[in-house]
């Protein structure tokens, strides 16, 4: 969707939405929200080398699969402002290219072949973020993510959002009435998945104001948008119908 407009209609990591909104990739937000989660536990480190913590991150080896990762995002944005982490001093390391092919990354980038828990598993890599996984060595770098998860919604009421839906600006401009009856389908498809993330409007905007401070930060995007530019005149109206 992003380097070939293949789509009218797609779902897509809002990261990627902003980041595709700055190289002028011509497509709207719809007020449809797909995948939203808490991020904390998707943080890892290796126990066998030493306890480590959020804070001990400064000078770190961290890998991600890539930069530019919506999760990855939300995680740097809790590191830097709410665990005192200076995301410059680490050492990044990635596996994949940026979904935006404008987007110059200056990560290094892993060995050809390499998998980015092995690189854990192995001592290539001081920590991991966006990943899971059940080796027995491998730890949450949030001790016990859970309670810091509702320890930070408890302080910024925030529940982040991962993925949403857009729709091509030439759908949206020629075709008004099928953007309008996408958006009913997707929210009566939700409606009737007890799985489906539900978000009030005002919700919906704090979580997009603040993933939108984060990637700014992050200099994913060259200014922190308002919530109303990432939508136009026919989606923007749709979030009005919103409880």
């Amino acid at each position: 969707m992003v380097r070939e407009a293949a789509f009218d209609v797609s779902e897509m990591a809002i990261v990627t939405y902003l980041m595709a909104k700055s190289f002028g990739k011509p497509m709207v937000l719809l007020p449809n929200v797909v995948v939203a989660r808490f991020q904390h536990r998707f943080a890892l480190y290796n126990a066998r080398r030493g306890t480590l913590k959020p804070a001990d991150l400064n000078g770190k080896r961290v890998g991600i699969r890539s930069f530019t990762t919506t999760t990855g995002a939300w995680l740097r944005g809790i590191l830097a402002n709410d665990q005192g982490v200076d995301l410059d001093s680490i050492d990044w390391v990635t596996f994949e290219d940026a979904h935006v092919a404008e987007y110059k990354d200056t990560t290094k980038r892993a060995p050809a072949g390499r998998q980015i828990v092995q690189m854990l598993i192995d001592g290539e890599l001081d920590a991991i973020l966006g990943e899971k996984s059940d080796h027995p060595d491998l730890r949450p770098l949030f001790a016990d993510a859970a309670a810091a998860e509702r320890s930070w919604f408890a302080k910024h009421k925030v529940r982040p959002i991962n993925h949403m839906v857009v729709v091509s600006r030439a759908l949206s401009d020629q075709h008004p009435d099928v953007v309008r009856e996408v958006r009913r389908l997707l929210a009566e498809a939700a409606k009737n998945s007890p799985a489906a993330p539900r978000f009030s409007r005002d919700e919906m905007r704090s979580s997009l104001e603040l993933i939108v401070r984060y990637t700014a930060q992050q200099k994913l995007i060259p200014r922190a948008y308002a919530v109303d530019e990432l939508f136009d005149d026919v989606t923007r109206a749709l979030i009005q119908e919103m409880p």
